[in-house]
């Protein structure tokens, strides 16, 4: 009989957080993340650097999306990937407080 009802036992699937024993969750989410690509671990841990621009008064914005290039594209693309693999491991609880972070860093 399988006593891990919920667990995934797939090595291509998030460990899924159901609200209980957060730092088991965060240690095996690390380790799983980081198999994946290291950039997103460094993305979540450092933040997204999330493309922007300066604005003549000094303001700095987030750049429009019709301005970016192929490295802003780039940085934003892997905020998306590590935000939907945060997604995809957390419960419905979970995601109603955390959805509308812009970065994964902020999830």
């Amino acid at each position: 009989m399988n006593t891990n009802i919920g667990e995934s036992q797939n090595i291509s699937k998030p460990p899924f957080f159901d609200g209980n024993n957060y730092s088991h969750w965060k240690a095996k989410m690390t380790m799983f993340i980081q198999s994946l690509d290291y950039n997103l671990w460094d993305l979540i841990v450092d933040g997204p650097n999330l493309p922007t621009v300066t604005l003549e008064n000094g303001d700095i914005v987030p750049k429009p999306r019709n301005l970016y290039d192929d490295n802003d594209r780039r940085r934003v693309q892997i905020n998306a990937k590590a935000k939907h693999i945060i997604i995809c491991a957390i419960n419905s609880n979970e995601f109603n407080r955390i959805s509308s972070c812009i970065s994964a860093k902020k999830m």
